[in-house]
């Protein structure tokens, strides 16, 4: 997969229409609760979202309805500047809980200072594209080129 790249001051706000979940920062007493269902759903992620998780304010949000957590997004976890990982339950998935994750975590990456923010080893290449006007970075993924452990 390849990194993405998106320039931060062109990102759309944050719809707010009537839903039935909220879009919040991770707190600290929820730390375990969190990485555990990230280790649930999505454990190829709970490294990344224990670091996200671990400090203050975190760098993690999630979308929760009626105190169920529904999806996770991270940022400046894995490389500074960098978005993700992120994941929404497959049942909740087509309500647009993953784009409002995005949007309010670029908005975070924006307001501490970064005009672009960078998607890396992005899954949704498409999705990046059309939500976001994401482009591709003409190589492959860092973490490639990284080859963690």
């Amino acid at each position: 997969m390849s990194d993405m790249y998106v320039n931060l001051y062109h990102i759309p706000q944050a719809i707010q229409q009537e839903q039935q979940w909220v879009i919040r920062r991770v707190l600290p007493m929820e730390k375990d609760r969190v990485i555990n269902w990230v280790q649930k759903h999505f454990p190829q992620w709970k490294n990344e979202c224990d670091v996200a998780c671990s400090i203050s304010p975190a760098n993690c949000l999630i979308a929760v309805k009626d105190k169920d957590i529904l999806g996770f997004a991270c940022y400046e976890t894995t490389f500074k500047n960098f978005f993700g990982p992120a994941g929404v339950l497959e049942s909740a998935r087509g309500k647009g809980i993953g784009y409002q994750l995005l949007i309010h975590s670029l908005h975070e990456m924006r307001h501490i200072g970064y005009a672009y923010a960078i998607i890396g080893d992005a899954g949704p290449v498409d999705f990046y594209k059309k939500a976001i006007g994401a482009e591709v970075i003409g190589r492959p993924s860092v973490l490639e080129e990284w080859k963690p452990l």
